[in-house]
């Protein structure tokens, strides 16, 4: 390629970029769009394809370096240039006024202020240089911050190029829109995880992940409200500042109003105490910041908040309601979680009905009882809570509450293990748990039934076809191919991968069978030390803390566990079914055969993502052979097995003349 024909091929790619870029801008910033989502998509896909065609056109700041490759360990810090420092809070009308006495006791009548709203998030600061977006980081405590650069760059309105080549600081609150924390939680409870309490908790939790691509899939957005610094100006006022960085393509605060009347400010707190419902991200109050950098100087800061600006806080909007019953709702993970069922009642912009008690802890602590008149508000304006219990409006027909002792679903015992708040259910044929339960059953690091996936078995369930995960091997073939979208071939590799999981070693179908606590690590364990399922239904609690590694809490569930007549009766049904339920490798002498595989004390590193085992497999299977695992590439390596998309430890090993090994090799030496 000549230079002329990589000048013209630099400046396509350029060219691209500043589309997308422009495009980005208005979609994520101005939510002005002016092409299509397909016309977008095909110019990424142009820019991709040229930039993999042409690697040494690179840039950092490309649209399509959004997203980091790989996962890191830990975020390194970052110290603050400048300060980012707490706001002091006013609770009170009176305490906005004398805030403003303060101010004015300053700098004398000229004062006049912005107010903004106060986004309920993260705070982080952006530094760019010469227009380019080279690090973020969160607050911390206020001097020190965590790098956050590589999940702040999958925020799509955060320019990874600004629109003008400034070197500015600047601050913003990312946050979690409410309609996607709704979508998020929905998902989390669909798959047995904890739901987040509110959008700022989802938003902290989702920017601190340490895999950027996780970040990605949260649809976390920003508005930036200070400036702290920038190259080529000289600041005046806070507004000023505001129109720098919206020229510059930065996504500034959506609210700003300027005025030099307290009044008019008390007015607007008390519009959005109620109005704030309205939006589509959560606020918990206003900010009011004197509008002159030159009164700013003036009146200076303490050593943890300026006392040029104040955040008024919005009261949280409780209302007096009725404690009609309490009933116990069965989650997915099996934990019974008290709901009050309350008479309705309107707060924070929409009727609530229903309010969670969490769990009997809260309402002992509480003194919640059946027929209380009670206070409830919103936790984060999103999740109704009950504050108090208004004791005095008691009658004496009130009655206590008492968790359970057996699941009101289906009736196994219901336990509470020792240090935990969560009362479970027992049972692994429990209607409420069974999508979870054979979702987890059919995973690959349980009995890897390929093409079992949740679209499938949830055909199954509606179907009636199975009830848990021993009915699948029950199936059969004119069942299947009624399934939607299973036609012959389908349905016979689906029940060959069924066929062929009978032959899983035990400590797959114990990680499998979902007791709780129990892990790959330490179904492995359990395997291992007693052979034989029927070993471990017999066994008492003392027996599994012979172990090592497995701690009371372990002993306590895996007991428990097979004490529940259902799950009994579901070992039983795997047993009918031809279901191997029991620890091969303990019925060899393993050490005899370490001796003789040519893996004894060799080393092992992994990279890349093995599509045939997972990485946990793996290392089990070169384990029991006699070698190790190790994370890092060194001239002590023997192997490294590589799989889909290697990184740079395939580099190292060629580099130093390691063996490298596919997984086909990996088979065959097995």
């Amino acid at each position: 390629m000549d230079n002329k024909d990589k000048e013209r091929i630099g400046q396509q790619i350029e060219d691209l970029r500043d589309k997308i870029r422009h495009h980005d801008y208005l979609y994520y910033v101005l939510d002005q769009p002016e092409i299509s989502d397909r016309e977008y998509d095909l110019l990424v896909r142009q820019l991709i394809e040229l930039e993999n065609k042409y690697p040494e056109f690179y840039s950092p700041d490309s649209p399509t370096q959004r997203v980091g490759g790989t996962p890191f360990e830990g975020f390194g810090t970052v110290e603050h240039s400048y300060p980012m420092l707490s706001l002091a809070n006013a609770f009170s009308h009176q305490e906005l006024l004398d805030f403003d006495r303060r101010v004015r006791n300053v700098v004398g009548d000229e004062a006049e202020y912005v107010v903004e709203f106060k986004i309920d998030g993260l705070s982080v600061s952006l530094e760019y240089e010469n227009g380019r977006f080279v690090r973020g980081s969160t607050r911390g405590d206020g001097q020190i911050g965590e790098n956050v650069t590589e999940n702040l760059k999958t925020i799509r309105s955060i320019p990874l190029k600004l629109n003008k080549p400034y070197s500015m600081i600047v601050r913003g609150e990312v946050f979690m829109p409410k309609g996607h924390f709704a979508e998020l939680n929905k998902q989390r409870e669909s798959e047995g995880l904890p739901t987040f309490a509110n959008p700022r908790n989802a938003a902290a939790g989702s920017l601190r992940q340490l895999n950027p691509r996780v970040t990605a899939t949260r649809h976390l957005d920003i508005y930036l409200f200070n400036l702290e610094y920038v190259s080529e100006h000289t600041i005046d006022s806070h507004m000023q500042t505001m129109d720098i960085m919206k020229e510059a393509g930065l996504k500034i605060s959506p609210f700003l109003f300027k005025t030099a009347s307290m009044e008019e400010i008390i007015e607007l707190c008390e519009k959005w105490t109620d109005k704030r419902h309205d939006l589509a991200f959560d606020i918990d109050g206003l900010v009011i910041k004197v509008n002159s950098m030159a009164h700013r100087q003036l009146l200076g800061s303490t050593s943890k908040t300026p006392r040029w600006a104040i955040a008024y806080k919005f009261p949280a909007q409780q209302e007096e309601t009725h404690i009609r019953d309490i009933e116990i709702q069965v989650g997915r993970t099996g934990v019974l979680t008290p709901t009050a069922v309350l008479d309705p009642v309107k707060v924070a912009g929409s009727v609530v009905s229903r309010a969670s008690l969490h769990n009997e802890d809260y309402i002992r602590d509480k003194d919640i009882r059946i027929g209380d008149h009670v206070i409830i508000q919103k936790a984060g304006d999103i999740i109704p809570e009950v504050v108090r219990v208004l004791k005095d409006k008691r009658t004496g027909e009130e009655k206590e509450f008492i968790m359970p002792k057996f699941c009101p679903v289906c009736g196994a015992h219901a336990i509470r293990l020792e240090g935990e708040a969560a009362v479970r259910c027992t049972g692994n044929a429990c209607p409420a748990q069974q999508r979870r339960l054979i979702i987890h059953f059919a995973s690959r690091e349980a009995m890897d039934i390929t093409g079992l996936g949740p679209a499938i078995i949830d055909q199954l369930l509606a179907n009636n076809l199975i009830s848990d995960a021993a009915d699948l091997y029950y199936l059969k073939f004119d069942q299947l191919v009624e399934l939607e979208r299973m036609g012959n071939k389908s349905a016979n590799n689906l029940l060959t991968a069924i066929e062929e999981s009978k032959t899983r070693e035990l400590e797959r179908l114990l990680f499998g069978l979902g007791i709780r606590m129990v892990g790959v690590r330490a179904a492995h364990l359990i395997a291992e030390k007693f052979g034989h399922i029927d070993r471990i239904i017999g066994a008492k609690e003392e027996e599994f803390l012979a172990i090592d590694e497995i701690g009371e809490k372990i002993a306590q569930s895996i007991t428990a566990f097979f004490k529940e007549g259902q799950n009994l009766k579901l070992i039983d049904k795997l047993r009918k079914a031809g279901v191997n339920l029991q620890q091969r490798s303990v019925l060899l002498n393993q050490e005899e055969q370490r001796l003789e595989h040519p893996w004894k004390g060799k080393s092992f590193v992994l990279t890349g993502t093995l599509s045939d085992y997972t990485r946990s497999q793996a290392k089990a299977l070169i384990e029991e052979r006699g070698g190790r695992v190790t994370s890092s590439v060194s001239k002590k390596t023997d192997y490294v097995l590589v799989g889909e998309n290697p990184g740079s430890k395939l580099d190292k090993a060629r580099e130093l003349g390691i063996n490298i090994i596919d997984q086909q090799q990996f088979k065959s030496m097995l």
